[in-house]
Parts: structure tokens; C-alpha cells; sequence
């Protein structure tokens, strides 16, 4: 296990100052993530129970007023459904920007070690690599989020249907 953290905190090093926002980003990230699959699965069943009782003890489900109560209770599901979503996009979208900037700052580095030192190729192409890992990184992690908000947007999709017909307006 010392052998892991050791290999981790060598490649945050090599990474440059960047690379641990880039981590933050990805935890939070896949938090939100795990929160959202956590809702389908254990929480979302008893939201339609509670939400579809509630439609279906109106005593009258025609109406204008009807219409408007069933509108704004597909509304508010459907943000309960979506719940964190930008925010988990937002941080995909995100982590390889972050990246980039830590390849700019390295970049940056490595132009002002050639200024004092000169054009050293050997200190150069190790500039270069470390610049190049927090890009790696960013699309990793971003890559990994794809994965997650592709699953989530079609089960906010289907959820969010099922949920729209479980309301109807008359019997």
C-alpha cells in the first residue's frame, strides 16, 4: 500500500501544481456520479410511489387548474430526476481544461529553464513530459466521465418519460 501512495505522490510531483485540482475534480465528479446511480436505485421508486399517490388522490384531474398542477409536478420531478447533472457535465468539461492549463504552465517552465540554462535538449524533453501529464490527465479523467454522464442522461431520460406518463390526466 506504501508502494501505491509513493507512485502517486511521484506522479502528482512530476505533474506540476495543477494536477491536484485535476484530482479534486475527478472526486468530486465521480461522487456526484455515484450519488446520482445511488438515487435511481435505492431512492427513486419511493419518489414515483409518493409523487403518482399524490396525483391520483386529486379528486378532479381535468381542469385548467389540473393541467397546471400536473405541469408543475412533472417540472419539479423532472429536477428531482436531474438532480446534480450540470454540475457533473460542468466537470467533465472542465477537467481537461484544467489540463491544459497545466501543460501551458509547464510549457511556460520549461521556455524560462531554456532562457537561463539554454536549449539543453535532455532538460527539455523532461520539461516537455511533465508539461504533457496534466493534459493526460484531464482527459483521462474526463474520458471517465463521459462513461458516467452517458449512463446517467439516458436513465434521466427514461426516468423522466416514465415519470411525465405515470401522471395522466383522466381515468
Amino acid at each position: 500500500m506504501g508502494e501505491i501512495y509513493l507512485d502517486l505522490a511521484k506522479y502528482m510531483d512530476m505533474g506540476g501544481p495543477v494536477l491536484p485540482f485535476i484530482a479534486l475534480l475527478t472526486c468530486l465528479m465521480w461522487t456526484l456520479i455515484f450519488e446520482r446511480i445511488w438515487y435511481f436505485y435505492k431512492e427513486h421508486g419511493t419518489f414515483l410511489l409518493t409523487a403518482t399517490t399524490r396525483w391520483e388522490s386529486r379528486a378532479e384531474r381535468n381542469s385548467w387548474t389540473a393541467h397546471q398542477v400536473r405541469t408543475s409536478m412533472v417540472s419539479q420531478g423532472k429536477s428531482q430526476i436531474t438532480g446534480s447533472m450540470p454540475i457533473i457535465a460542468t466537470c467533465v468539461a472542465m477537467c481537461p481544461l484544467f489540463g491544459l492549463l497545466g501543460t501551458v504552465t509547464g510549457m511556460i517552465e520549461v521556455f524560462q529553464a531554456m532562457a537561463v540554462q539554454g536549449g539543453n535538449a535532455r532538460s527539455m524533453a523532461a520539461g516537455v513530459s511533465a508539461a504533457t501529464i496534466p493534459t493526460m490527465s484531464g482527459m483521462i479523467a474526463s474520458l471517465s466521465g463521459m462513461v458516467g454522464t452517458t449512463y446517467l442522461t439516458r436513465k434521466i431520460d427514461t426516468e423522466s418519460r416514465r415519470f411525465e406518463d405515470s401522471l395522466l390526466l383522466d381515468h
